[in-house]
């Protein structure tokens, strides 16, 4: 298994081990190498998948989740929805899913095929202006009704970091040791903690580069709404600490929609929202960033979950405008010179 052999040989077998590639037309001018971390190989689609079992896993080996018995609770805006659905149906467990609005109807229907039940709240948090705080009391309030019920809570879970070292691991070996800088994006903090705390641990002298999105509370004070789900986080999460990150981008809503297309348009790389948000975070970084720099990125998840949005050219421009020169080159030029 990647990296996380504990309980099954079955298909969560397949999670970890992602492709690294090298991204040569993302930025053609080559002063820097990039490389992606394709986290939509994992079975589930997403990095998500990696923290699901490895959560679930460790509650299962524990005796606090039983299988055939147990129901697991856990709110989430797609992603780990679906690594903890795919996962709870192999354990033969039941699973409850609280979402929101935003969640992307494809990530709801993939859940409800691997028999998820899924809850999903319509009210904003009166103080936040958030649903994440409302999705959170209505987990809890679950975890009081239901017999045998278990959250995973991603947000202060350490098997949620754990899971990442090994992540940070496979990039590190990928490219024998040579990471100078590594660009993750934030939500529930797994992922950079995670990251983190393995180039630490191994004196590696990788920067790490925390990419936050406008909004999200995680790094300052949240500063308005956000569009792209998955990204961000309205409540600081419980496994935020100071120092995990040497740089931290914020990015908006638009710059997540230019990243992708520019990924897709120049390298074939269909990615999720938060894979355009360290796209962009690093196309405005990079010339500051020293010559012969080896960058790698996470991309967190799969783009056909947000074809009805971040692809979608109505979508775009209903709540951007008309943006479309911001990532369709002129092919002539694209060769030879870099129009980020």
């Amino acid at each position: 298994m990647g990296g996380y052999p504990e309980l099954t040989t079955g298909v969560l077998a397949t999670i970890g081990a992602t492709p690294l590639v090298q991204l040569t037309r993302l930025f053609p001018d080559g002063r820097i190498r990039t490389y992606a971390k394709l986290e939509s190989a994992n079975p589930g689609g997403s990095i998500k998948d990696r923290s699901a079992y490895l959560m679930l896993a460790g509650a299962i080996r524990a005796g606090q989740v039983v299988p055939g018995r147990s129901v697991v609770v856990e709110s989430s805006s797609g992603n780990l929805g679906i690594g903890l659905a795919q996962a709870c149906r192999y354990f033969d467990l039941r699973f409850i899913c609280v979402v929101d609005p935003r969640t992307n109807a494809q990530n709801i229907a993939i859940m409800r095929a691997f028999g998820a039940e899924v809850e999903t709240v319509t009210t904003r948090d009166p103080a936040t202006g958030e649903y994440l705080p409302v999705r959170i009391q209505r987990v809890q309030a679950l975890l009081a009704t239901l017999a045998g019920a278990w959250c995973p809570n991603q947000y202060a879970n350490p098997r949620n970091s754990l899971a990442h070292r090994t992540t940070m691991r496979e990039i590190v070996e990928a490219l024998d040791g040579r990471v100078d800088y590594l660009f993750c994006a934030t939500s529930s903090c797994g992922t950079l903690r995670g990251c983190a705390e393995f180039a630490q641990e191994h004196r590696l002298s990788t920067r790490i580069v925390a990419v936050d999105a406008e909004g999200s509370a995680i790094f300052h004070p949240p500063a308005g709404q956000r569009l792209i789900p998955g990204h961000g986080a309205a409540v600081r999460p419980g496994l935020h600490r100071p120092g995990l990150a040497d740089e931290v981008i914020h990015v908006s809503d638009l710059e997540c929609v230019v990243g992708c297309r520019r990924l897709a348009a120049r390298e074939a790389i269909l990615a999720g929202g938060s894979s355009g948000a360290v796209v962009s975070a690093l196309g405005r970084v990079r010339r500051r960033l020293p010559a012969g720099s080896t960058c790698a990125l996470i991309l967190p998840d799969r783009g056909e979950r947000y074809l009805d949005t971040v692809y979608d050219d109505s979508w775009v421009a209903q709540h951007f405008g008309d943006v479309t020169q911001l990532w369709k080159d002129d092919p002539r030029e694209v060769a030879l010179a870099d129009h980020w």
